[in-house]
């Protein structure tokens, strides 16, 4: 009895050395990109272009099984200086990341944010993608030229909504438009909304005369019918789209929006490196890939230094344009 109580530990030993786990961690724990409570938070409301880059991250990475049951939640306010706080309060949490891009950054000029992403941690810069210009499908306007004609005679009584607050991509984009028409800046009536979502019920619902936004946000409304695309704002049209540059409409503006990942300050090397190869990792993958076309958006990797470089050019950029306006 003596002999065999003491061959059990080992023959369970020889067990587990023998036998691979029944239950494996994926191709995550593998390449290390595996974070337990990996959350995403969003800035703004559902529906708004940081909430479908958020989404679409965290099902193409648990498809891509590099990492599982990632939770993503919205935290809306202030164009995205609220959550922005709540980052920054997060100090050391190697579990957290923002989804963000340009309207933040001009979010933190325009209110006057207490905290600025200089605070916080880049991870990565991973899609851009032109601004549109659309209206609801009951629109008496049917090419961009028939809008500015209007606009040109009337931009007091033309509101132009965005899904971002002033110093965003969608406030800057009409901004420059204007601008380039010969419309001053201050007869430009731009209604702000917390993201997409709430943009598109004040386009359908007649409350904007036109609206600005992401590709991404609205090209399930574009390709139903719902909203009509007048333009786009980047420098060559979308593929499957029928409509203009803004250029090819004769107004010489060329913009294009981005979004990223940021992260809490005070990570140690580890787990910043972490996130960044998680990233990496993600926009490698097949399902990253299939996702930016299905969504009109271009790669545009740019990780962790890199892109804290890239996020202070951009702030100077934005406080120079903001300025010019006389925002």
């Amino acid at each position: 009895m003596r002999t065999r109580a003491l061959l059990s530990p080992l023959a369970a030993a020889v067990v587990v050395l023998l036998v691979p786990p029944l239950i494996t961690s994926g191709s995550g724990a593998a390449g290390g990109t595996n974070i337990p409570g990996l959350r995403f938070m969003v800035p703004n409301t559902p529906g708004g272009g940081y909430d479908i880059t958020a989404r679409t991250a965290a099902k193409n990475a648990e498809d891509a099984e590099l990492n599982h049951n990632i939770e993503v939640f919205n935290l809306p306010g202030a164009g995205g200086t609220v959550g922005l706080s709540r980052l920054v309060n997060e100090r050391g949490n190697g579990k957290l990341t923002m989804s963000m891009g340009l309207g933040v950054v001009g979010a933190v000029h325009t209110n006057h944010a207490p905290s600025t992403l200089a605070d916080a941690t880049p991870i990565a810069r991973l899609t851009e993608e032109p601004d549109i210009v659309v209206v609801a499908k009951n629109s008496k306007y049917k090419t961009f030229e028939q809008l500015l004609a209007d606009w040109k005679k009337h931009p007091r009584s033309m509101p132009v909504g965005g899904g971002s607050s002033p110093g965003g991509p969608d406030h800057l984009a009409p901004m420059l438009m204007a601008r380039a028409a010969g419309i001053k800046s201050r007869s430009v009536n731009y209604v702000p909304f917390d993201g997409g979502g709430e943009l598109l019920a004040s386009v359908l619902g007649g409350k904007v005369k036109f609206g600005i936004s992401g590709l991404g946000e609205y090209r399930d409304q574009i390709k139903s019918g719902e909203l009509r695309l007048l333009a786009v704002t980047g420098p060559k049209r979308v593929k499957g789209f029928d409509a203009p540059t803004l250029k090819e409409a004769g107004v010489d503006v060329e913009f294009t929006n981005w979004r990223g990942m940021m992260a809490p300050p005070g990570l140690s090397r580890a787990q910043r490196d972490k996130l960044i190869r998680f990233m990496r990792e993600l926009r490698d993958s097949k399902e990253w890939r299939k996702s930016l076309r299905t969504n009109g958006w271009d790669d545009a990797w740019l990780p962790g230094d890199k892109y804290g470089r890239f996020l202070k050019s951009e702030d100077r950029r934005v406080d120079s344009v903001l300025k010019e306006l006389g925002q």
